[in-house]
Order: C-alpha cells, then sequence, then structure tokens
C-alpha cells in the first residue's frame, strides 16, 4: 500500500530516479494503489492493531480499476499487518470477534499508568539493582530477574540514561512499518536553538522522541528554561520512561491515540492551553509515508489550535516544521500552498545515506518544510549557509541564485542549470528530452515513447531492434549472457569424479537467493 513513490523507495532506487518520479507524477496520470483519505469519518473504518484502517483504491491511468479496500494505516507491507477487507465486504459476528481479539493480543501487555508504577519503583532502587534488559527492551524490576536470567541485560542504569531513552532503546528500523531514524546531535541542538530563537516555549513532538529528550534536558538543567514539551510517537516503549502528560502512544497516519479519550484530552490541553505562549508543531514522519493522510492529521492538529484563538488568530495557521525528503515539496505544496521548503540539511545518527556533510547525491535529501516566513529563520554560517539578499532567506552556499528564475532554485545543495525550454532550473545531470518536452535523466523512459522504441520514439519498433541501438552493445549483451553457461560447463568438467561438499552449495544457493530476495539489506 505504497504512495507513488516515498523516502524508503528514493534510497533504494537513488536520490535522482526518485526525484525523477516525483516530477513526473505532475505530468502523467498515476498508476498503482492510491489512498482515499477524508474529513468524514462516517461510517468508521475497520481497525487493525494499528487503529483505524486506511480506504484504498487501484488505479491505472488516473481510473479506479477494482473495488475499494481497507489496508492498514502505518504498514506499507502486508507481513507486518496483513489486514485486508473490501469496503463492501459484510462480516459475520465470527470473524469481528476473532479480529477484536487479535488487536488486543496486539497491544502493549501493559497500560501507560502501570508503566509509570513501574518507573517510580525502578528510580527508588539502589544503582546495583536497577537493570534493563536490551532483547525485551523493558526496565527490569527485582521480581523480572527470572524471566531474563538468560537475556543481555544492563546493569547500573543511572538517572542520566533514563533521561535519554532513545539511547537505551533499539531504534525500531523496519523500512516499511516504523523507520525509526534518530535525529543527530547537531540537527537536534539546531532545532531547539532555533525553536528557542522564534520565541516558541510549548513543542508538540510528533514523532520526534530525540528532540523531546532535549528539551526535558535543558528543562531540567537550566531553571531559566520554561519550554515545554509533548511526544506523540507510535513506540509504546516510551511509556516505560515518560508521564501520562509528557507522552502519549499514538498513530500519526490515522491521528489514532492508543490509550483513547484520556491521551486525546492530553494533547487538546497541551494544543489549547497557555494559548498566549507560542507553540510549534514538530513532525518527522517515518519512512514511506504516504504524503495524504499526514496533511489531513496536521490539518486536524492545526483545527484544534484554532478553537481556542480569538476572533482575530482564526486565519492564522498553527506553526509547523515538517521534515520530509525535499523531492515531496510539490506534494506537500499541494495541501500547504502556505508552506515553504528550507535549505536546511537534517541528518541522522542511525541512517547511512542521511548525513550532513557530504557532497553531490551522497548529502541527506531531508529537509524542513515550514509555514514560517523564511526570512526569519536563519541557517548556521560555520555549516555553510549564507543569506541571499535578494530572496531574503538563507540558502545552502552552493545554491546560486539564477537571474531568469529570479530565486536560488537548487533543491539538493547542488548548482543547478536553467532550461530555456523548461523554462525553469533542473538538476545539473539532466538533459532536456525532445521526445517527452522536458528534463530528465540521459537514461530515462520516454513517457511518449511507452508503447514503441525508447531511443528514437517511433511506434512501430521496439528498442533492441532500433537503427540508433548499437550492434556492439547487442553483441556485448549476447557475450554476457553466454560466459555465465561456459563457467558453469567447466565448473562440472573440473568437479566430475570428485566428492562435492553437498552442504556448501546448499548454503552457497540460500546465500544467493536471500540477496535477491533483500536488495536493499
Amino acid at each position: 500500500m505504497a504512495a507513488p513513490i516515498s523516502k524508503e523507495e528514493a534510497t533504494m532506487a537513488g536520490e535522482e530516479e526518485a526525484t525523477a518520479a516525483a516530477e513526473s507524477t505532475g505530468r502523467r496520470r498515476r498508476s498503482g494503489v492510491e489512498v482515499l483519505v477524508s474529513q468524514d469519518t462516517s461510517p468508521s473504518p475497520p481497525q487493525c492493531p494499528h487503529g483505524p484502517t486506511l480506504l484504498f483504491v487501484k488505479v491505472s491511468q488516473g481510473k479506479e480499476e477494482a473495488r475499494r479496500f481497507y489496508a492498514c494505516s502505518a504498514c506499507r507491507d502486508r507481513k507486518d499487518c496483513n489486514f485486508f477487507q473490501w469496503e463492501d465486504e459484510k462480516l459475520s459476528e465470527a470473524r469481528l470477534a476473532a479480529r477484536e481479539t487479535h488487536n488486543r493480543r496486539c497491544q502493549p501487555p501493559l497500560s501507560h499508568m502501570q508503566y509509570v508504577k513501574r518507573y517510580w519503583k525502578f528510580i527508588e532502587l539502589p544503582l546495583s539493582q536497577r537493570k534493563f534488559c536490551q532483547t525485551c527492551q523493558q526496565l527490569l524490576l527485582p521480581d523480572d530477574g527470572g524471566k531474563h536470567f538468560d537475556h543481555q541485560v544492563l546493569c547500573d542504569i543511572s538517572i542520566a540514561q533514563l533521561r535519554r531513552p532513545s539511547q537505551l532503546l533499539y531504534p525500531l528500523e523496519n523500512k516499511k512499518t516504523n523507520a525509526q531514524y534518530l535525529f543527530t546531535n547537531r540537527s537536534c541542538q539546531f532545532l531547539l536553538d532555533l525553536i528557542c530563537t522564534l520565541g516558541f516555549r510549548k513543542v508538540l513532538c510528533v514523532g520526534t522522541p530525540r528532540l523531546h529528550e532535549l528539551i526535558r534536558l535543558k528543562a531540567s538543567g537550566d531553571k531559566e528554561s520554561d519550554v515545554k514539551s509533548l511526544l506523540l510517537d507510535i513506540d509504546f516503549r516510551y511509556s516505560q520512561f515518560y508521564m501520562e502528560d509528557n507522552f502519549c502512544h499514538y498513530n500519526m497516519f490515522n491521528h489514532h491515540f492508543f490509550n483513547g479519550k484520556a491521551a486525546f484530552e492530553t494533547c487538546r490541553k497541551f494544543l489549547q492551553e497557555d494559548k498566549d505562549v507560542g507553540l510549534i508543531l514538530v513532525a518527522d514522519p517515518p519512512f514511506g509515508g504516504l504524503v495524504e493522510p499526514l496533511a489531513v492529521t496536521f490539518r486536524k492538529f492545526m483545527d484544534m489550535w484554532r478553537e481556542t484563538q480569538s476572533p482575530d488568530n482564526n486565519s492564522k495557521e498553527l506553526p509547523l516544521f515538517w521534515i520530509f525528503p525535499y523531492f515531496f515539496e510539490s506534494r506537500i505544496l499541494q495541501f500547504f500552498p502556505s508552506f515553504s521548503m528550507l535549505d536546511y540539511q537534517v541528518d541522522y545518527d542511525n541512517h547511512t545515506l542521511y548525513k550532513h556533510g557530504k557532497t553531490g547525491r551522497k548529502q541527506s535529501p531531508v529537509r524542513i518544510f515550514t509555514n514560517i516566513p523564511p526570512n526569519k529563520i536563519i541557517l548556521p554560517i560555520e555549516e555553510g549557509y549564507r543569506f541571499c539578499t535578494m530572496c531574503q532567506r538563507y540558502v545552502s552556499l552552493e545554491n546560486q541564485h539564477c537571474e531568469i528564475c529570479n530565486s536560488c532554485t537548487s533543491k539538493d545543495g547542488r548548482r543547478w542549470k536553467h532550461c530555456l525550454l523548461c523554462k525553469k532550473c533542473v538538476k545539473p545531470s539532466w538533459i532536456h528530452c525532445s521526445i517527452c518536452n522536458y528534463c530528465a535523466l540521459p537514461n530515462h523512459s520516454c513517457a511518449g515513447a511507452k508503447d514503441g522504441c525508447f531511443i528514437c520514439g517511433e511506434a512501430d519498433h521496439k528498442r533492441t531492434t532500433c537503427s540508433n541501438f548499437s550492434a556492439p552493445k547487442r553483441a556485448n549483451k549476447a557475450v554476457r549472457k553466454q560466459k555465465p553457461k561456459k563457467r558453469n560447463k567447466m565448473k562440472m568438467e573440473t568437479t566430475k569424479g570428485q566428492s562435492m561438499n553437498h552442504a556448501t552449495v546448499r548454503r552457497k544457493k540460500k546465500k544467493k537467493r536471500r540477496g535477491h530476495q533483500y536488495p536493499c539489506s
């Protein structure tokens, strides 16, 4: 149940290809599975272990092809959550009861209140008895020892460690479900400094546990700090470390609070109380996230915040930092036209690609989308940002101002070039395609030649029979196909009459299959 292109797909396919795919969605009708989101909640959608499901439909060339169906809002892979139900399907009472039992079984073993009680007992223990089970990812009380005797256990857990739970807990790195990548100290500190500079004193942290940690650490170490935060996250393990007014178990794709009305009221109270105090929402959705349901969720937060605003402020929006890759800019602006994208590169501790300081395609594509005017946001000069007097905003050093576009046009940190035919700036590696009539990668598949030749664009033949397709390439391809067969034949001849280690052969075959099955591992 994926969007046409996602963050994780961008990681696997390459940033250039992902950008091209995202750009192409505006030029031709999309095919695939699309999510149907609506503010209307009637009739109520069925529920899976992750809360209310979302309605999907298979689309081809912009037209619905099949029956609509419900699937999990949080998991893009059926292996992670196999919920599936046709929109018009009628279920028996037995199946509904079995589903409800399954959903309850998948919930956390303890309630948030029970976790809080365990926490207070834990911190009262002497240091030598404070233990954390890395296998089960939970704080241990003396009575729990027998269940974890053969597990990997950390001892002497200090109060300082309890204040940094994201360093105790293993990140959930299922790329299609949780994708729990954590800000580096650099990005986290920048966000907090920026929030304080802009005058915000309350932060609603949606999927940003490390920022929530840093705010609480600053508040505990600095008596003058009056910044408060509330963490909403789908990772229930944080219930072990935070009180009920500091953390809510939450799914941002369907605006679902797992602890029901009490957690919802905690969030509503945080948004609406102290209305004269500046409040901002900071969201870092997981990789593979769908833009449409996220936009609906953020609108609900905005509406909730606006309920207590004075009539003079009804036209204002809740300040928001939406952290997402730059190639989703057009999609985000469809839902929030007032947003703009900052040049600041957000990087993550436990992601091999999304790192600051790298060059070209290796640098982080993650940016900050916000409804705060860019001229109010100062980016650090020491990290390679400068102020453009013509654009009246901070940009990266490589982002040069285009006199024709009258803007600093680069999105990825490289210097872009202007295409007179497209009448806009494009990536330096792109060229103008006379068939597609827009700029794209040199080896792209032409939209105009979809049913014919990808090289010359003619519809009466295919690429392999095109006169522009050089014979040496075909010959090389044929040789490559023959070589493996020859090597296999020679190998069989050399092993003839000798005893073979069948276990070794099986292991090699199994390893080869795993390599094909998990190309990104």
